[in-house]
């Protein structure tokens, strides 16, 4: 019988299973998220989100008060073709005229896009304006409502036209209505001899219309059309500054015999 011949072992190296396998085995060395570590990363995705939300929104009202802004220039464009093809006299009211003669639609010719131009895009009664044959924009009734007297006649000067104002870079000829405006068509003028407080202008404009939206109608701006056709922004907080002070925005400077 051939004898079975030994096995001898090698006297390579062994290499240790750790050096093939660079990961740790399972169960050993692994660590998870603490609590802590955890809430850290909710708080920043909350914070980013935030952050998001808010320039989304700053975003969005910048570019409703720009589109605002281009109404306002459209409607100065249309009042003064307007005067132009009737001696220089801008149109009435329905302080003086029938409700289906409104401003803005004796303006209806002049402007293209019509509905559109008429109501401000962050107008919250836009729609029941529209349906109701309304606008967003109201006109200054200094300029464009005559003061009758005791037996309904015209007394004062009359502004109802462009050579009648000494400053028209410096004079106001219309506005965004408040949210408490009527939304049809007779509502299209301001009452801004009666704007001797803070609330009483704000029950005819929004001087907040954007950004705003807080109690007391002073944290956002408002867009106004002047009579020589551009249209300013201007702060909240610094139009009641004026009106606390005793200056009537409205009031077309350099004219005498006016309340």
């Amino acid at each position: 019988m051939t004898p079975i011949k030994q096995l001898h072992h090698s006297s390579a190296p062994v290499m240790d299973a750790g050096a093939l396998c660079p990961f740790p085995e399972y169960g050993t060395n692994l660590r998870g998220f603490t609590l802590m570590e955890l809430l850290v990363v909710v708080a920043l995705i909350g914070t980013i989100a935030t952050l998001a939300l808010v320039g989304m929104q700053g975003a969005m009202t910048a570019a409703k008060q720009s589109k605002c802004a281009g109404n306002l220039r459209n409607l100065g464009v249309a009042l003064h073709l307007y005067a132009s093809d009737y001696d220089g006299k801008f149109p009435e009211t329905t302080h003086t005229q029938e409700l289906d003669e409104a401003w803005i639609y004796q303006l209806e010719s002049y402007l293209g896009h019509f509905d559109e131009t008429r109501i401000c895009p962050s107008d919250p009664k836009g729609a029941e304006r529209l349906k109701a044959k309304g606008t967003s924009y109201v006109l200054n009734s200094y300029i464009f409502v005559p003061e009758v007297g005791p037996f309904g006649e015209v007394i004062g000067p009359q502004l109802n036209r462009y050579s009648a104002i000494p400053e028209p870079s410096r004079t106001v000829m219309a506005f965004i209505c408040s949210d408490g405006t009527g939304v049809g068509p007779g509502n299209d003028h301001t009452h801004s001899n009666e704007w001797r407080s803070w609330s009483a202008v704000c029950r005819d404009i929004s001087p907040d219309r954007f950004g705003g939206g807080a109690a007391g109608h002073t944290g956002g701006r408002s867009n106004y059309l002047y009579v020589d056709g551009r249209v300013e922004s201007i702060r909240a907080a610094e139009v009641k500054k004026q009106i606390e002070a005793g200056v009537n925005i409205a009031k077309p400077p350099g004219i005498k015999g006016i309340p």
